[in-house]
């Protein structure tokens, strides 16, 4: 099962607790974020969670191997307290019945991220006000160290044209929730 959304409606808090609800291991794709040091190299820190700032093709290949049911699968996590993906911090089972995978670009049109549209049995959207979102991503922004004013302009330069992406992505959706809090 899939959860998209634009950054900061909440795809993480949700998968969390529907993963708790029904006893199914949660993969967020924020772990397939590239390391900060490529992100350097490639001149891309700027843009952090744009579609070129992932390894998409990884993505794609964990979340088949996920349907799966004859292997276990390690999938990478995210800490946003050193900012960068760690490995292989997930481990699904081969008994899990069900997955819950959670990013930005699920339904996202363009390869190799349109390749996700078929490994899904269904793929929710959460669509939550933009200025809710935009309280969020800055208070998380400064929460993990920024100061308000470069939170404030990370949002802008990049979780806001992010955002914008993943909006025109919400028609492909099984399913639209809206949410409000």
């Amino acid at each position: 099962f899939g959860i998209a959304g634009p950054p900061g409606s909440g795809k993480s808090t949700l998968a969390g607790r529907l993963g708790a609800d029904v006893d199914a291991p949660v993969v967020p794709m924020d772990g397939f974020h590239l390391p900060n040091v490529t992100l350097d190299a490639r001149g891309l820190r700027h843009v952090k969670g744009s579609p070129e700032t992932f390894a998409a093709t990884k993505f794609v290949g964990v979340v088949r191997a996920l349907r799966d049911p004859r292997r276990a699968v390690a999938c990478p996590t995210f800490d946003r307290t050193i900012d960068d993906p760690i490995a292989d911090q997930i481990l699904v089972s081969s008994a899990a019945r069900v997955v819950i995978v959670e990013g930005n670009y699920l339904l996202l049109d363009r390869p190799p991220w349109s390749s996700l549209s078929g490994l899904f049995d269904a793929i929710a959207y959460l669509e939550v006000p933009a200025e809710l979102r935009l309280q969020r991503l800055i208070e998380r922004h400064v929460e993990f160290g920024r100061s308000r004013t470069e939170a404030e302009e990370f949002v802008r330069r990049s979780d806001w044209v992010n955002a914008a992406l993943v909006e025109s992505t919400k028609a492909r959706a099984d399913i639209v929730i809206p949410m409000d809090d």
